[in-house]
This record gives C-alpha cells, sequence and structure tokens, in this order.
C-alpha cells in the first residue's frame, strides 16, 4: 500500500495560508490546517512491538486504530513529558485511495494563524533541532517566528513503512 502525505509543499500562492500552531519544548511550530482533522485530549497510547522510536504506538479513536508520531523523539531524541496541555493532533494522510488519520504528540496547542507567502521565509540550517529538510520555511509573526513543518518529510520512509505495516491486516498463518 503506497502512502503520501498531501502538504502545501512549495506552493506559491498568493493569499494567507491557516496554520494549526503548537509548541514542543521551546520551539513553536505549525502545520497546515488541511492536514489537520481534530485535536484530542491526550490519553492512553498502546505499544506496537518493533516500531521506530518516534512511533509511541497506537490510540484508540472511536473504535479505530490510530498510530501516533512523538515529535519530540523525531526531533530531540527525547519522549515529550506528558503535561495537562500535552494532547494529539490528528493529521490525515493519503494511503492509495484513502485518508488515514495519524497523531502526532504535542506540547501544548495554540492557535490557527494566516500566514501569507511574503511572510514565510526560507528554512535554515541552525538555531533549531529540526532538520532544515523538515521545513517549509519560517513564518514570521508579531511576536516572533513559527517552524511551518512539512509533514510530509516529517514521516519519513522508515515511518511510512511502520505506518503501512500498521495499516495492512496480517496474513494468517493457520
Amino acid at each position: 500500500m503506497a502512502l503520501s502525505i498531501e502538504s502545501p509543499g512549495n506552493a506559491t500562492v498568493s493569499s494567507p495560508s491557516q496554520y494549526l500552531t503548537f509548541e514542543l519544548g521551546d520551539e513553536m511550530f505549525a502545520v497546515g490546517t488541511l492536514n489537520v482533522r481534530e485535536i484530542i485530549e491526550y490519553g492512553p497510547i498502546t505499544s506496537v512491538p518493533l516500531l521506530p522510536p518516534s512511533i509511541r504506538g497506537v490510540i484508540n479513536l472511536r473504535g479505530a486504530a490510530v498510530p501516533v508520531l512523538d515529535l519530540g523523539v523525531r526531533f530531540r531524541g527525547e519522549r515529550t513529558v506528558q503535561t495537562s496541555r500535552t494532547c494529539f493532533v490528528i493529521i490525515e494522510v493519503q494511503a492509495s485511495t484513502l485518508r488515514k488519520p495519524v497523531g502526532i504528540i504535542v506540547d501544548a496547542v495554540s492557535e490557527v494563524l494566516e500566514i501569507a507567502e511574503q511572510d514565510i521565509e526560507p528554512s535554515l540550517n541552525f538555531g533549531t533541532d529540526v532538520r532544515a529538510d523538515f521545513l517549509l520555511g519560517i513564518g514570521k509573526l508579531e511576536s516572533g517566528f513559527v517552524l511551518l513543518l512539512d509533514i510530509g518529510r516529517v514521516l519519513s520512509l522508515e515511518h511510512v513503512d511502520a505506518l503501512v505495516n500498521l495499516e495492512s491486516p496480517q496474513p494468517s498463518t493457520a
């Protein structure tokens, strides 16, 4: 099963795009709202053996098993510590002809912002623990900057393979 991520990529649009902003450690990140399905309270995660360390397991979302990616592990090698504001942001990815939900753990969700193209600078390779190729760019805000994630790159081939395996039924050996 092929899995791809729909993201704004290198789109060149003149109208502002909407981004959901969230905190992870001391940094502010954002993902395009077109990728966001919902935000839910942090809850129990069921571990699944043999997954990459940044995929913490699955959660039960209205009866469906949804894989959960810990961005703290992915970016800094450190598990995200649960607080009263920690939550799951459920994003949708394209898997073959179906859209599948994937959760990301964040320290806290902030707000939805509109950021115009002229307020987005190319990503830089310094000053952050996040690889520059994980970023669409850096959004300039009145209060500072926000790192715009390219969720397709954050979910690398290693993660795509693990997520596909979670979604695929395993053959019976009986």
